[in-house]
């Protein structure tokens, strides 16, 4: 079976957002724990490495990975 992901992308202001407010505002999880489990677990990728930190900068140009789906970030 083929490996689908899909990617969206998603516009921030103000130069960065933090790697569990985009988790959430992407509706990716459902409240900031479960964001904050899925970072921890290695479950999220940022530019194609597991990253474990919590309040990374995720800024324009970066892609996130997340349970088969991505999200590219710009401005």
């Amino acid at each position: 079976m083929p490996y689908i992901c899909v990617m969206v992308t998603y516009q921030i202001t103000g130069g960065y957002i933090p790697l569990i407010q985009l988790l959430k505002a992407l509706n990716w999880v459902e409240h900031g724990g479960e964001a904050q489990a899925a970072v921890s677990s290695g479950s999220v990728k940022c530019n194609g490495e597991v990253d474990y930190r919590k309040r990374l900068k995720v800024r324009p140009g970066d892609v996130v990975e997340f349970s088969g789906k991505q999200a590219h970030i710009i401005e």
